[in-house]
This record gives structure tokens, sequence and C-alpha cells, in this order.
């Protein structure tokens, strides 16, 4: 006999909300074991359709056991179902408009069973819905592109980011972690997070626009690399932030990912803070304009 090797299960692709794509072997797309988890974290649409499948399952449950004891609904029609499934959404709302009601024992237990669950229900999906609004947004800007450019006669990686809110917010930290491919003396091929050192990681405030720079020294993951390597390489550069937003009272949480295509060699970022009427002016729709700066490279 030959032996099968056992099936390899497919592989599920998972899409970050930053631009990062990779694909992990069993896991499932949606957890049930973790029910909390999946209803934060599915899509607005699903969320909805769920809530309302659920409502209509417990509703046309109940409706099922009202049918199956004709005479247990005073005002209803025997052996109608719509008369009951109409009672079993009153009844789960505690409602009642006093056109039918329980009629025996057995009508009276499986109202009073909906009424419990129906309460239920409407505590959980408060709860939920309300943690699904409260969560905060951290309306962070990220530029589309990196750029390489000299900076104080040094080769430099830049990124830029804004603050898309009305209101300053404070206590800016970022990290960045490079994400690179390196081969082992045996010949074993793994990728491994690499932190960028920035000149500057945190501020008190962050009103407007502020550019992130690394100088590309020999202590740098990106050292001894040139327009070509970069092209060719699988790097990807992580951006990490959290900061405060006063009006919010709370700690936003954001990521950005750049590849090296994203990466614009000999470039710099175009200007976006001016002076207008005596005031400083920041136009966040120029974040990602870049232009040749003539000096650019790591040589």
């Amino acid at each position: 006999m030959t032996a099968h090797s056992p099936r390899t299960p497919a592989a599920r692709v998972i899409k970050t909300s930053f631009g990062l794509e990779f694909a992990k072997i069993g896991v499932k797309r949606y957890d049930f074991s973790d029910p909390y988890h999946l209803a934060l974290t599915v899509p607005w649409p699903t969320f909805v359709l769920g809530v309302f499948a659920f409502y209509g399952l417990i509703t046309t449950a109940f409706a099922a056991l009202y049918v199956a004891e004709p005479g247990c609904l005073a005002g209803a029609r025997a052996g109608s179902i719509g008369d009951a499934f109409f009672f079993s959404i009153e009844t789960l709302a505690t409602v009642g408009y006093g056109e039918m009601a329980p009629a025996n024992l057995y009508g009276h237990l499986v109202s009073s069973a909906e009424i419990i669950v129906g309460m239920a229900f409407l505590a959980i999906m408060t709860g939920l819905i309300f943690v699904r609004f409260s969560k905060a947004k951290a309306k962070i800007l990220f530029a589309e592109v990196a750029v390489i450019t000299r900076h104080n006669g040094r080769p430099t990686l830049m990124f830029r980011i804004a603050n898309a809110r009305t209101s300053v917010m404070t206590g800016l930290r970022v990290e960045a972690n490079v994400l690179v491919s390196e081969t082992t003396e045996e010949g074993q091929r793994y990728r491994r997070l690499q932190e960028l050192h920035l000149a500057r990681s945190s501020i008190p405030l962050f009103p407007m626009v502020m550019t992130l720079t690394h100088e590309i020294d020999e202590h740098s993951p990106l050292a001894g690399m040139d327009d070509h390597d970069l092209t060719a390489s699988e790097l990807a550069v992580i951006l990490s932030l959290e900061a405060r937003d006063p009006q919010l009272a709370a700690v936003v949480y954001d990521m950005k990912a750049y590849f090296a295509h994203d990466i614009r060699w000999g470039m710099r970022f175009v200007e976006t803070v001016s002076q207008q009427n005596g005031r400083t002016t920041a136009d966040l729709t120029r974040i990602s304009f870049v232009e040749p700066d003539g000096a650019g490279g790591l040589a």
C-alpha cells in the first residue's frame, strides 16, 4: 500500500489595514469560538446582517414553538404561522399590543422565555454596537511613498505623516522597523525585523505635518544598498505610531507599510507648510508630492 501524505490545508490570505499582506495555514477566517472578537472585527455590513440573522432566527424559533401547541395564544388564528411570527416579534421586543396573549401555561412559559432572551439579545447588541462606535480612529495621514535623499550631507530615508484632525494631538511616538530577508551560513533563509533608528521618534505636540528621518550610516540595515539593490530587495518598512487625541481623551494607534517599490530614490518631499495671511498653513493634499533633489543616493 502507498502511504498518502496528509493534505495541506489551504493558506488564508490576511490583508492588514496598513498595507502588509501575508498568509497563514491552519487559521480560520471566522473563529466562532471567540464570538466577542469576531463581532468587533467583522466589517459593518457583515455585522448588521449577522444581527438581523440572529434576530430572525430567534423570532422564527419561538414562532415555531407557538405553532406547535394550538390554542396557546388567545386572539391568534389556529395554525397561523403569520400570527405566531408577529406575536413572537412583539414579545421579543416586550411591546405587547393586547390583541394576542398567552392563553395557557405552555404559552406563558414560551413567551416568558422569549422575553428573557429578547432582553439579553438587546443588551448584548447594544454593548457591541457601542464598542464598535467607540473605537477611536487615529486620523493620521501617511505619505504614499518614502524617499531617499541627502540631508545634512548624509543619505537619509524619509517618511512624512500628518495630523488630519482639526485638533492638536499630543505625545506622538513613532517606531520604524524594516523587514529584511537573510540567509544563514547553513543556507536557511528567513525574514526578520530590524529597527530603523529615527532622528526623532517622539514629539510632545503634533499639530500638522512631521517628517521622520533615518540616517543611512554604517549601522543602518540599508547600509551599502544602491538603487538597484533596493528595487530588487523584498524589504518592507513598517511604521507604527501612537498619539493622544485630547478630544477623544484616548490614545490612538496606526500603522503603515512601505515596500521597496514605494521608496523613491533621489527624490525629496515637496514643501507642504507655508505662511499665508500671517498664518502657518499646511496643505495636506500635497503630503505625497515629491520632486527630484539632484543629490540622492546612498553612496
